[in-house]
């Protein structure tokens, strides 16, 4: 045998072996689609009696902390915090931590809701690295905090709030979003009807871009005209709504974005908070919650709510969404590596045995099975290893079938919440679906790949600046509300890469 010949053979052989990658890779997906599907059924059952107006009007509703970590954020600060201002909740506060910001954030804030400093010493619950600087409130009798502190990243800037926090729930939102108004009151739901066992909620990130916001609510969800928002739009829909679905069901739910998301406060203070060592800190506290619950034998769960938005900013530049992309990458190897005694540990239930290492095997794994199927197939086509019959099976199989996993996600989105209503956005989504999966989904493979290796040689870990272009308006700005918009009643009506999206 010659050494051309050798070389074909492992050429064959990789190609084989990426190909049945590719197959295990979707049709664990698909597997995690039917059983969000089986979810969405019983949630849309349960909606007409979802009794949200009587949670509203109960006296025993937990009250809610929304911490807003905000750094260089002055294009959507007012509008971010004027939306969680006007959500329908009985018992409920704002904390915003100005994670010492050098642009106009505290001062547009400060400004708008006519803030003044208040004598108020934050506790250290929780480890943080910025310092307190100062505690702000309205003059106007309106529940909202505003805490200035030092730059310490955004994990310590969650850690102040929760600090701050004085109810027993603490909701993390990024300061970029707008939340639906009864997303609130959706989201303590489960913390209600089994307060024994419920620690953590997620609910659904989607995109805002283009779409007009109007007093610190979406008043129309159009898709974004950029196509790169476009495609995140698709790829949010299949991580959100199918993939944290479908691990919801089966109890393993490792994920639970910062965007949008609420904690028992006791709990995240009980395990230490936020690490402030991680770029995936939001990742590796859900995980961090499921090795402790799970050490100490507690009976516990963590949920995913369908139909509850934080409507958010996409990036829409390429070289910001790089970024991005690279940052989670190195998020999820530091947490798998901070945790990789869980990993295939029967101790640690369905998170050990199931959800940790499908975490390894196709997301940490997945950008180098891609680009080296990639080199591999064009390998085998230069060599003559492999004839184009088998380079149309792996295509198929590869991108094919990708595209049809992104089509079922917003076919069961449309049947489900219906939140694109245009055909012209249907049209735009569905073409999204192709475009994804065309050069889109190769480039983020390699950018998670650049990740994995920042993660690997110890590189200097960096967040980056997400440049904002704030809110689509429409109608009036609303520019005199200082205090919550009052409330026209709870909307009743239809209002990853599975694990990529955060």
């Amino acid at each position: 045998m010659t050494l051309l010949d050798l070389v074909s053979l492992v050429v064959v052989a990789a190609n084989w072996c990426v190909l049945a990658y590719f197959v295990a890779l979707n049709t664990s997906y698909l597997g995690l689609i039917a059983l969000a599907v089986r979810e969405f059924r019983h949630h849309l059952r349960r909606r007409p009696w979802a009794g949200v107006e009587d949670a509203y009007a109960d006296p025993l509703t937990l009250g809610v902390s929304v911490v807003m970590p905000a750094y260089h954020e002055e294009n959507t600060i007012v509008e971010s915090v004027r939306a969680m201002l006007s959500l329908q909740h009985p018992r409920f506060e704002v904390v915003v931590v100005v994670d010492g910001s050098k642009d106009r954030t505290f001062e547009v804030l400060a400004q708008h809701f006519d803030l003044v400093e208040v004598p108020r010493v934050v506790p250290g619950d929780v480890p943080t690295r910025g310092a307190v600087r100062s505690v702000h409130a309205p003059r106007a009798a309106v529940p909202l905090v505003v805490v200035h502190t030092d730059n310490g990243g955004k994990a310590s800037a969650n850690n102040t709030g929760i600090n701050a926090a004085s109810h027993p729930l603490v909701c993390m939102v990024d300061a970029d979003c707008v939340l639906d108004p009864d997303a609130l009151l959706a989201m303590t739901r489960p913390f209600a009807e089994d307060p024994e066992h419920v620690v953590a909620a997620g609910g659904v990130v989607r995109a805002v871009n283009d779409s007009p916001v109007t007093a610190g609510r979406v008043t129309e969800v159009r898709m974004p005209r950029r196509w790169l928002a476009r495609i995140q739009v698709v790829e949010y829909l299949r991580a959100f709504l199918l993939g944290r679905s479908g691990w919801s069901a089966l109890g393993g739910l490792v994920v639970i974005s910062g965007a949008f998301g609420v904690f028992r406060r006791d709990s995240v203070v009980e395990v230490g908070g936020f690490d402030l060592d991680t770029l995936g800190e939001d990742a590796e506290l859900v995980v961090r919650l499921h090795r402790h619950l799970r050490t100490q034998r507690r009976r516990y769960r963590l949920v995913f709510l369908p139909e509850p938005v934080a409507w958010t900013e996409v990036p829409e530049t390429v070289r910001v969404l790089g970024r991005q992309r690279r940052r989670w990458s190195r998020g999820l190897v530091e947490t798998l590596w901070r945790h990789r005694a869980m990993i295939g540990n029967p101790r640690y239930g369905t998170v050990g045995m199931l959800a940790l290492p499908f975490y390894v095997l196709f997301e940490l794994l997945a950008p180098v099975v891609e680009i080296g199927g990639l080199v591999a197939l064009a390998l085998g086509l230069l060599l003559g290893a492999i004839d184009w019959t088998f380079a149309v099976l792996f295509f198929v199989v590869a991108v094919g079938y990708g595209i049809a996993l992104s089509l079922v996600a917003l076919v069961v989105e449309e049947f489900s919440f219906h939140r694109y209503r245009g055909w012209r956005d249907l049209a735009a989504a569905l073409a999204a679906t192709v475009v994804e999966n065309l050069g889109y989904r190769q480039t983020t493979a390699w950018w998670r790949l650049r990740g994995l290796l920042d993660a690997l040689l110890r590189r200097r870990a960096q967040w980056g600046q997400m440049t904002r272009v704030g809110f689509a308006a429409s109608g009036p700005a609303a520019d005199d509300v200082v205090g919550p918009v009052p409330a026209s009643g709870p909307v009743l009506g239809p209002s990853e890469v599975v694990g990529d999206a955060r």
